[in-house]
Order: structure tokens, then C-alpha cells, then sequence
């Protein structure tokens, strides 16, 4: 069988299943097995001196480690590899928070905190409605890109050995690929190495939303807004996801109890949002999904005729 048809069938299976309790109550997911090995590596090189170089050998370590039982999974044949590919997508996962947060929006506030604080790491406690929607819809935009898209390219690319390799590092980079004192030299490893692994769909993610909203004459401004975000990567998706809604989305926001004066993406729009534009961006996510599920099948369909 060919990636692409695996493919095909993995995101199939994650629309259809997700992430189910059942099964994730009983055995660790991979992501967590993931997650223990990073912190293992960070308890145990995080210390001392050369802690950038620390950091490399950390992360040379994962992906070796990564590639490898990859490789060993893929051996056990075509249907182990559908399952591994469809637990490490996040398309219905990823829909389910992103409408919890607009659920919880229609019950209240407080409610819509709670919710949002399960997918941001920023501040909730003295959000208001409109800042708990933007949250809710920036994470909606950045993880289409690396919890969709960006999996599902590697996995094409390089199959399942590709695919664990960019989990790995993209779970780095969420652990330890911070710019404070514990992790700005261990940590820079993780961040650049996840920085260029989401370089190419983070740009696919953008076109792909431009592509089913029409917003090719805005193509500058979003450019613009993509270019100034703090993130290399996480601009991209949410400016063009902030055009398709037609409203502001980034701006200042507080972490850690400090307030951070952060650009604007779409500034000039809508800022005052609520639970109406969460349900929209959760529908375009369902949309993007649709289009990568078409292309995949178009060209598995070519491969098949050809």
C-alpha cells in the first residue's frame, strides 16, 4: 500500500475516532511516553555548564530514538502503521476543544476560562469574552498546522518514522523550547528544530485556508501580519485564519502574570468576538481537513490510474 492510501485511511480513522477515553484511561498515549522521555533528558543534562550543547546531544538522542521505533512499528505492517498515524493526528481532538471553548462561552464566562485554559498556556483569570474567543481561535489556527497538517506532510514525506520524529520534536518544543533563564540554552535546540520542520506546512496550512475563504487579495497583508508574529511559524495560519473570520485575532496578552505588548494580526478588524466566531473557525478547521483529505485521495487516485 502506498503512504498516501495509509494516509487516507489514518485521517479517516482520526475524524472518526479521535481521542477515545476508553483507551487513553487504560494505556499511556504515545505523546505522554514522548513527553517522559524529554523531561528524563531534561532532568538529567539541564545542569551545569554547555547547557546549548546539553541541548543538542538531547535532542540528536530523540531523534534517533524516534526514527528508530518508527521504523520498528512500520515493520509490523500496513494496518499498525494507519492506527500510529491516526493516534498522532488531532483533527476531531482539536475541533472537540476548540467548541468546548465556544460551549462554554454560551454558559459563561467563567465557563469559557476554564475551557480556554485547557488548550493556551497564557493567563485566563481576568480574560474577557473577546479575549477568551481569540485564544480559543489562535490555538485553532496554529495547531490545524502542527497537529493536522504538519503530521500528516511528514508522515507522507518520510512515513512513520517522519511522523514520530516531528511528534517528538514538536513535544520538545512545547516542554522545554522556552525563552526564560531554565531553558533559553537547553531548549534552543528543540525550538529551531521545530521551527524548521513546520517552516513548509505552516506555509501550507495559510494557503489552504486562503485557497477555501478567498482572500487572495489580502495575500500582502497577511504576509505582513505573518511576518511580524512572534512566531516563525504560528503567524501564518492565524493571519490567514483572522481574515477568513474577518476579525483581529494575537495582541497583547499576559503570561506568568506579565502582560506582553504583542502585534496585532488582522489589528484593523473585529475585536469584540464571542462564541459565534469560535464555531465558525471550528468549521473551517473541518474544511481545511476536508481539502487535505481530497488532495491525498486525488493523488493516491493518480498513483493508482498511472
Amino acid at each position: 500500500m502506498s503512504t498516501a492510501f495509509l494516509l487516507v485511511c489514518a485521517m479517516c480513522l482520526d475524524a472518526a475516532l479521535g481521542e477515545p477515553d476508553w483507551l487513553w484511561s487504560r494505556v499511556r498515549h504515545p505523546a505522554v511516553l514522548m513527553g517522559n522521555a524529554i523531561g528524563w533528558l531534561d532532568n538529567r543534562l539541564n545542569q551545569g555548564a554547555h547547557r546549548r550543547l546539553k541541548g543538542v546531544a538531547a535532542m540528536i538522542i530523540l531523534v534517533f530514538t524516534a526514527y528508530a521505533v518508527g521504523h520498528l512499528l512500520a515493520l509490523l505492517g500496513p494496518i499498525a502503521e494507519i492506527v500510529v498515524c491516526a493516534i498522532l493526528l488531532a483533527q476531531k481532538s482539536l475541533v472537540t476543544h476548540v467548541r468546548a471553548v465556544g460551549e462554554g462561552l454560551l454558559n459563561s464566562l467563567a465557563e469559557g476560562r476554564i475551557q480556554v485554559a485547557l488548550i493556551v498556556s497564557r493567563d485566563v483569570s481576568a480574560m474577557t469574552e473577546a479575549q477568551v474567543a481569540r485564544s480559543a481561535i489562535e490555538s485553532a489556527a496554529e495547531n490545524l498546522s502542527d497537529g493536522v497538517i504538519a503530521p500528516a506532510f511528514w508522515f507522507l514525506v518520510a512515513g512513520l518514522p517522519g511522523l514520530l520524529v516531528y511528534k517528538a520534536v514538536n513535544t520538545a518544543d512545547s516542554m522545554i523550547g522556552y525563552r526564560n533563564e531554565k531553558y533559553r540554552a537547553f531548549g534552543w535546540a528543540a525550538a529551531r528544530l521545530d521551527d524548521a520542520l513546520n517552516l513548509f506546512p505552516a506555509r501550507l496550512t495559510f494557503v489552504m485556508i486562503v485557497a477555501l475563504t478567498g482572500q487572495w487579495s489580502r495575500w500582502g497583508e497577511m504576509v505582513g501580519d505573518a511576518r511580524r508574529h512572534i512566531s516563525p511559524n504560528a503567524g501564518w495560519p492565524e493571519a490567514a485564519m483572522a481574515r477568513a473570520l474577518d476579525i483581529a485575532l494575537a495582541g497583547p496578552r499576559s503570561y506568568d502574570g506579565r502582560m506582553r505588548d504583542l502585534a496585532w494580526v488582522n489589528g484593523n478588524a473585529r475585536q469584540n468576538i464571542d462564541a459565534a466566531e469560535v464555531f465558525r473557525a471550528s468549521n473551517i478547521l473541518w474544511q481545511v481537513w476536508g481539502l487535505a483529505l481530497g488532495l491525498v485521495s486525488v493523488w493516491v487516485g493518480f498513483n493508482f490510474i498511472f
